[in-house]
């Protein structure tokens, strides 16, 4: 994947991530189709590459050979590779394609396989989150709407920004690399926000911890301590 950037105004570009920060954003990218020419891959794929022009780590994740939900034991190779880079990251990018009016099911399948908790640790819980969607026809927001509802049930801070690329076979050369346009500068604000909104949120996790898990974790230490043995 090259990482050059010929459509963006490097002398409009801000500083964010810098030098003094204890490691990059590590950002974790999804997209929603297993197609030869995906265009939600290509689009998770110059995110990719504006993310790290901002400073960002990423890794996105390939989900060809992931099993449906439910239908293979969670220590299933792409399962688990899955989990881990869900652990891994510290803000999100989703992007998929709009079909019957809604997400693709390869995309709602990856965000299946996570749970809310994984013992003691919630691997999508205060971790930014950008949404991004294509189309093959006009401009729709119904999967970034639904995204987002599905980011919230994650329990995960989704950024104001988004994107939503119509006619998308239009909007991308026979490189495979996105066109100059309106909506590719719509695509570097989602994603300078979305670094912008990690760093801070990474600096300030009391600002995504809940007084109800706080109580519950107090209520089982005490259960713990006050044990009996026998």
């Amino acid at each position: 994947m090259s990482h050059e950037l010929p459509n963006l105004d490097a002398s409009l570009i801000q500083s964010i991530a810098g030098d003094d920060t204890p490691h990059k954003p590590r950002i974790l990218l999804l997209y929603g189709s297993t197609r030869p020419r995906s265009f939600s891959r290509l689009l998770i794929e110059e995110a990719a590459r504006l993310l790290e022009h901002f400073g960002a780590e990423t890794r996105i994740f390939n989900p060809s050979g992931l099993p449906l939900p439910d239908d293979a034991p969670t220590d299933h190779p792409k399962v688990q590779e899955l989990l881990e880079l869900m652990q891994w990251s510290e803000g999100q990018v989703w992007c998929s394609p709009e079909r019957h009016g809604s997400m693709s099911a390869v995309f709602k399948a990856q965000i299946d396989w996570v749970p809310l908790a994984l013992g003691a640790i919630r691997p999508t819980q205060g971790k930014t989150l950008a949404v991004m969607q294509v189309s093959g026809g006009s401009q729709s927001f119904n999967v970034v709407n639904q995204l987002r509802v599905l980011g919230r049930w994650m329990r995960m801070f989704t950024i104001p920004n988004q994107s939503s690329v119509p006619k998308a076979y239009l909007e991308f050369d026979e490189d495979n690399r996105m066109k100059p346009s309106a909506l590719y500068d719509r695509v570097v604000d989602v994603m300078e926000e979305l670094v912008k909104f990690t760093l801070l949120l990474r600096e300030r996790p009391d600002l995504v911890d809940r007084y109800s898990e706080r109580k519950e974790s107090a209520e089982e230490l005490t259960r713990r301590v006050n044990q009996r043995s026998i």
